[in-house]
């Protein structure tokens, strides 16, 4: 409302009229529509913070409940369906190790 009103823009109080515009009529991710509900979850993140052992626990929770992910077949599987190459076997030496002289 204060930036529809134009209290942060005084001498041009249209400034921000495109802004307006595009997230009450064009808000694809419905920041408006959602924020009272992220503000108040919000608020109960910031609550459970404060107590160290609950907050704990929901982050345990959280990483157990998140379910198998593996980069490996992220990677191989992007490589062959965008890049349309196959993995290979050669092996790169950690960065504290020199290159082989093969």
């Amino acid at each position: 409302d204060q930036i529809q009103a134009g209290f942060f823009s005084p001498a041009e109080p249209e400034l921000f009229k495109d802004l307006i515009h595009m997230l009450l009529d064009h808000d694809r991710f419905k920041v408006f529509a959602d924020f009272e509900a992220y503000v108040r979850c919000q608020e109960r993140v910031i609550e459970r913070y404060k107590n160290p052992k609950e907050w704990t626990k929901m982050v345990i929770r959280n990483i157990a409940a998140s379910g198998k992910f593996s980069s490996n077949r992220t990677i191989s599987q992007y490589a062959r369906k965008i890049w349309g190459v196959e993995l290979s076997d050669v092996k790169i030496p950690p960065p504290n190790e020199p290159p082989s002289q093969n």
